[in-house]
């Protein structure tokens, strides 16, 4: 799977997503995630430590790690 430069912080995740176009209903879709999962790591509202969110957090750079 295609990720994002890693340890981004939230805003520069958004902002990456920003410059490339691509809204965050559209980026959840392409990676298969919940946009609400998506809003809620953006917005530090969740930390992305286990199974969907773990896994959204690295394809959005957010956070070192590997995805399946």
């Amino acid at each position: 799977m295609d990720t994002m430069p890693a340890t981004l912080t939230p805003e520069q995740a958004r902002a990456a997503l920003d410059r490339k176009g691509i809204s965050l209903a559209e980026f959840s879709r392409q990676h298969e995630l919940n946009s609400n999962l998506v809003s809620d790591l953006l917005n530090g509202r969740k930390k992305g430590r286990r199974g969907q969110a773990h896994r959204a957090a690295v394809l959005l750079g957010i956070k070192e790690g590997t995805v399946d």
